[in-house]
């Protein structure tokens, strides 16, 4: 996880994907970076859409403790988040086995 962190000053945002990740999952900005700073926070590439940027997905929690996906992009020292939603049922099961180890 150190790799795809190390050197992360902070986050840069597309307005149509902010407004597409409120519109569709009302998850916010501020929400989606939380997810980054709040433990245990599960990292992983995303080879299938990777094709042109190495993407990496997050699972995580917001301060309220609501259970997000961020999908993400490293571009020099910003994370760009290209979408925000809450976890499938499927990626809570795999958070779980995070938050009990």
């Amino acid at each position: 996880m150190a790799e795809v962190f190390g050197g992360v000053t902070g986050f840069q945002w597309d307005e149509g994907n902010s407004e597409k990740n409120w519109q569709r999952h009302h998850v916010t900005q501020a929400e989606a970076e939380q997810v980054f700073f709040n433990r245990p926070l599960v990292v992983a590439p995303d080879p299938r859409h990777s094709s042109t940027e190495s993407r990496h997905f997050a699972l995580g929690r917001s301060n309220d403790g609501r259970h997000l996906t961020i999908v993400f992009i490293r571009r020099g020292e910003l994370l760009r988040v290209v979408s925000a939603r809450p976890m499938s049922r499927r990626e809570r099961k795999e958070y779980a086995k995070a938050e009990t180890s």
